[in-house]
Order: structure tokens, then C-alpha cells, then sequence
């Protein structure tokens, strides 16, 4: 009889190894998002667990990160897009969600949130109800994605478009747009630039350069963050952050200047960019957050019509739910971000 053990992880590469092995992960369990989180200063949490066995030597069949947040609403530990394991081992998810809670516990949390790389559905649901896990009043990270399904061909994806946007990649190709590519960290103060004239022209709040440069540092190296750029005439039109990690390609951030809306600066970008994931192998290209069609009010609805333009398939998580360790100080949690939601429209 297998028994389980559960210890901090040290080995980069056998953390990714057993990660990506999981065709529905993506970088936000890669050991390389939470290097970016440690160079910001936060405390980390990285575990796996080890199945022992009589006759074998033991092996990784979990893994979870999670960064530790300080925040008015309550100190508490996030886990996005994990844990990783085999869901259908109910002694497994039992004894990752005990870990959970005790590390929860131990970073003097209020909470632990996780929203896991599960679709939505009754079983997930009834799932967490079990692990006596709440829905949280707000969300952590992407719930609803909308995805293409790299083994198509290019001419499959094309067909699957909407037609306005089939008429933007002739328009670009006719007006010489090209697209060049970037691993170099440097190349973000343009794009941190763009963002703000994006940020005042659609009123979001843009991230600060430092928080941009940072990331793209903690995944460039590795090949697995591209900053690309498309151009007319030597000026830039728009630029993509995308990430390439494990079987997915993801639109992480992107950003477009007045006249990149008028030249069809934007599209160009993403044909590129699954040109490149699927010369990597990889399946899957997330167009990331996209919201419900008659949600009209919703600050990142005009985004979200852009994207279902490529006739992307829309993939709906469990939504992030929480692992309450400290009741009495969670009320207030509730509060805080349940006004928060209704205020910011999300």
C-alpha cells in the first residue's frame, strides 16, 4: 500500500516536469511565476507530494503554488490554477487540501484561496462543497477563457473566424504590417509606455513597469515570454505579452496605440503567435479572460468580442472558492470584496 508524503520543492526542473505532463496546466503553476512573485519581495509556497511505495522509488503526484498576500481584506494564501493531481484520487485531493489548510495556517492566513484548473460543473462544484471549500466573493485570476484548439490548421482557424476579422488580417497584410519579436526585458518600457495610452483610452488601471519588466524577467530566459510587436512604417501599432508554457500558448497582456486600432495592429499579432506555439508543440492558445456575451456592462466586454472574433471556445473553471481558517476575521473579508465586485463591475 502506497502512502504519501508531502515536502517544500527545491527542483525546478522536476516541479515543471510533473506539471506540464498535465495538459490542462498552464503557467500559473510554473516555478517560474512564483520566482517572479519572490523577486516582488512575497512569500512563496511551493509543495509536492510523493507517493511511496514498496517497490518503488518515490514519486511526484501533486503540486501546488501559492503566493501569501497582505491585504486590508485579510492576509491569506492564493493558489491559482492549482493544485495539481489526479482529481478521481479522493485519499490524494484529500490529503493535498489537509496541507492546504495547514500551510494556510502556518503563513497566519485568514484564509486560503484556490481556483483550481477544474471546469465548472455539478461534480466540481459538489467536489469543493465536500472539501468544505466556499465560493469566494471574488475572483482569483482567469474563470472563464476563451481557447482555440491548436491541431487545426491554420485555414480551419481562419474559417472559424468571424468575417470582420478575416477582412482586419487582409486589411493588415495590405497595409505592410510586420510583426517582430522580443525576449528581451528591456523591451517592456515600450510596452509599459502603450499601456498607459491604453489604460486612459478603455479607464483601467495600468500595472507598473517595475511589476511588467519583473515578469517577462522571470520568463524570458527560458524562452517561455515573447514580446510581440507589430509595426507600420516603423511605428509601433500594437504589442503582445504572451506566455508558452507546458500544451498552452497565453495572451497574458496587450496593449495597441490609437493608430494600431486603425491599421489592424492587434490580430496580425495572434496568427504569429500560434504560428510560433504550435512549431512548439503546443495545443492550446488562450485568449485568457473573456466575459459572458450579455454581460454588456462589464468593463472588459469590448475585449471580450475581439476575442470571440477568432471563434474561440469558451471554457469556464470552477470559480476560485475558500478554505476559511479564521471565521470570525473572514466576515469581514466577505464584506470588503463583495462591495469591491459590485463597485468595479468584475
Amino acid at each position: 500500500m502506497s502512502k504519501y508524503k508531502i515536502i517544500t520543492a527545491t527542483d525546478k526542473k522536476a516541479w515543471d516536469k510533473f506539471v506540464t505532463s498535465h495538459p490542462e496546466a498552464n503557467f500559473l503553476q510554473s516555478w517560474d511565476f512564483y520566482e517572479f512573485h519572490e523577486s516582488r519581495g512575497l512569500e512563496v509556497v511551493r509543495r509536492i507530494v510523493l507517493e511511496e511505495g514498496a517497490k518503488s522509488r518515490p514519486k511526484i503526484v501533486a503540486a501546488y503554488a501559492g503566493v501569501v498576500e497582505t491585504a486590508k481584506r485579510g492576509r491569506h494564501l492564493a493558489i491559482a490554477g492549482g493544485p495539481i493531481l489526479d482529481w478521481s484520487k479522493k485519499s490524494l485531493v484529500k490529503r493535498v487540501f489537509e496541507d492546504i489548510h495547514f500551510q494556510g495556517e502556518k503563513n497566519d492566513c485568514v484564509f486560503v484561496r484556490v481556483r483550481p484548473q477544474l471546469e465548472l460543473s455539478e461534480k466540481s462544484q459538489k467536489l469543493f462543497r465536500d472539501l468544505g471549500l466556499k465560493k469566494a466573493p471574488m475572483y482569483l485570476s482567469v474563470e472563464y477563457a476563451g481557447i482555440l484548439d491548436l491541431t487545426k490548421s491554420e485555414d480551419e482557424l481562419l474559417a472559424g473566424m468571424r468575417q470582420r476579422l478575416r477582412r482586419a488580417l487582409r486589411k493588415a497584410a495590405k497595409n505592410n504590417i510586420t510583426v517582430e519579436t522580443s525576449t528581451d526585458p528591456k523591451d517592456i518600457h515600450t510596452f509599459y509606455e502603450i499601456q498607459l495610452q491604453t489604460a486612459k483610452r478603455h479607464d483601467f488601471v495600468s500595472f507598473s513597469e517595475d511589476f511588467l519588466t519583473k515578469q517577462f524577467k522571470a520568463f524570458a530566459p527560458n524562452g517561455e515570454a515573447v514580446l510581440y510587436t507589430a509595426k507600420h512604417d516603423g511605428e509601433i501599432l500594437a504589442q503582445n505579452f504572451m506566455i508558452f508554457y507546458g500544451n498552452e500558448a497565453s495572451y497574458h497582456y496587450g496593449v495597441s496605440s490609437e493608430l494600431g486600432t486603425k491599421l489592424s495592429g492587434a490580430p496580425l499579432l495572434h496568427m504569429q503567435a500560434m504560428r510560433d506555439a504550435r512549431e512548439r508543440g503546443i495545443k492550446r492558445y488562450s485568449f485568457w479572460g473573456i466575459v459572458d456575451e450579455d454581460d454588456t456592462k462589464h468593463r472588459f466586454y469590448g475585449v471580450s468580442q475581439f476575442k470571440r472574433g477568432f471563434g474561440v471556445s469558451e471554457l469556464k473553471y470552477l470559480p476560485a472558492h475558500d478554505l476559511v481558517i479564521k471565521p470570525a476575521a473572514y466576515q469581514k473579508t466577505k464584506l470588503i470584496e463583495t462591495i469591491r465586485r459590485k463597485y468595479r463591475h468584475v
